[in-house]
């Protein structure tokens, strides 16, 4: 069995497709998981992904970069980003806006006319029900106010509420997303991938390695918030990004009883 400190090995087993650092190891240069979550969500088996990579990296020279959780490519040229979100304010409105502006200066190449600028879709998988509607799934495409006729430009802005878990293929999805246990997936590509890295030598050591590092990066943070509210956003952060009650109280210097609370807050 690998060598991992106990409190990582905890933590990797703690982990769900809902943690950025796990999903992206998950769904990084696979297409076919990448295709299966597009189809669900999108609700179309025809869609054919041919590229698909994860924290892609969208440089804007004039203004704020992005980095992707998931972009991914279909034979057709249109853009899907897919954002994992566990704090409802980083799935605002505005920051959709943004993201599908980028995606759309990536998709019209010089001498190519504004017809041939493709589709692009934004996806937000939000713990929380972010837009209040109670909905698993809203769709957000632009009308015209005056007749509520559809203004077809191609851009589309979708919220996935990873709250809503029933039998629909993508409740059941929602479900994987929250697992810990790969045995409890419905998806077998999913829980193929997870028992990898939760399971195996070469999976765990892989993110061992991910995690190792992320923790080292977190420990500098902390060294740096020296002020109450600096650990406790911090340990939102910690928490927000998967981590386990034992290693966000040892890195946030907060009290059991506090990183429980912000736990309890966050899951609410």
């Amino acid at each position: 069995m690998v060598t991992l400190k106990e409190d990582t090995r905890k933590s990797i087993a703690e982990l769900t497709l809902m943690d950025d650092i796990f999903m992206n190891k998950v769904f990084d240069n696979d297409i076919g998981r990448t295709a299966l979550l597009l189809r669900i969500i999108l609700k179309s088996d025809k869609i054919k992904v041919i590229k698909a990579t994860t924290q892609h990296k969208l440089k804007n020279l004039l203004g704020h970069d992005l980095q992707l959780d998931i972009l991914a490519q279909n034979e057709n040229g249109t853009l899907f980003n897919v954002e994992i979100q566990n704090q409802s304010s980083g799935a605002a409105a505005r920051r959709a806006r943004y993201h599908l502006s980028l995606l759309d200066s990536l998709s019209l190449p010089k001498g190519k006319t504004y017809k041939q600028l493709p589709d692009n879709y934004v996806v937000f998988i939000t713990q929380n029900d972010v837009l209040k509607g109670g909905l698993p799934l809203y769709h957000i495409n632009r009308k015209i106010e005056e007749n509520d006729k559809a203004f077809a430009d191609g851009s589309h802005i979708i919220y996935v509420n990873n709250k809503i878990k029933d039998e629909t293929p993508l409740g059941r999805l929602m479900h994987d997303f929250t697992c810990k246990n790969p045995d409890d997936m419905y998806y077998p590509e999913l829980a193929e991938k997870a028992r990898y890295f939760k399971e195996t030598e070469k999976g765990l050591t892989n993110m061992g390695d991910v995690f190792e590092k992320f923790a080292a990066k977190r420990a500098k943070e902390a060294a740096e918030a020296t002020t109450k509210e600096n650990k406790i956003e911090f340990a939102k952060g910690l928490l927000a990004d998967g981590m386990s009650i034992e290693f966000t109280v040892r890195h946030s210097k907060l009290s059991e009883a506090e990183v429980r609370e912000l736990a309890s807050k966050l899951s609410a």
